[in-house]
């Protein structure tokens, strides 16, 4: 059962088609600052038509844009942050192991390091099917959605 269905995700996150790329919230455990999320990659994907035809791959970009999306919904959770947006400053140590192609589901796992002044640290993985497709480590700040 999710714990944050796509309604729920479109109330926090501004993204919509073709940009929302989390599709559920599976886990979002506050104990230990960690969200558990799916993007079911479809081969209707916009992207896959210029990336590649006939070898249908999804962009590593997309990858991080996902923990992206995913660390925004934890920091919104942790940080009771409703009508705030999360804002991606900054990634590090970004790798991609693995291609993602349609029929792949992507579990992304965030996890919240540390937040100082009004900027967060968080790390964030791809995996499908318990490989890892990509990792990265993230900074975000928030803001206000009317500024």
């Amino acid at each position: 059962m999710a714990v944050l269905d796509i309604n729920d995700i479109m109330k926090i996150l501004p993204h919509r088609y073709p940009m929302l790329l989390v599709d559920k919230v599976l886990e979002c455990d506050f104990e230990n600052n960690r969200i558990v999320a799916v993007k079911n990659v479809t081969a209707t994907e916009p992207f896959f038509q210029g990336h590649f035809p006939g070898l249908p791959i999804m962009p590593g970009v997309l990858q991080l844009e996902a923990m992206a999306q995913a660390g925004g919904l934890l920091l919104n959770q942790i940080m009771k942050a409703e009508g705030q947006v999360a804002y991606f400053m900054a990634i590090d140590k970004a790798k991609f192991r693995r291609v993602v192609i349609p029929g792949d589901i992507m579990q992304i796992e965030v996890v919240f390091n540390r937040a100082r002044m009004r900027a967060s640290r968080l790390h964030g993985k791809v995996t499908v099917d318990g490989q890892i497709a990509s990792e990265a480590d993230m900074m975000f700040t928030y803001r206000s959605s009317d500024d």
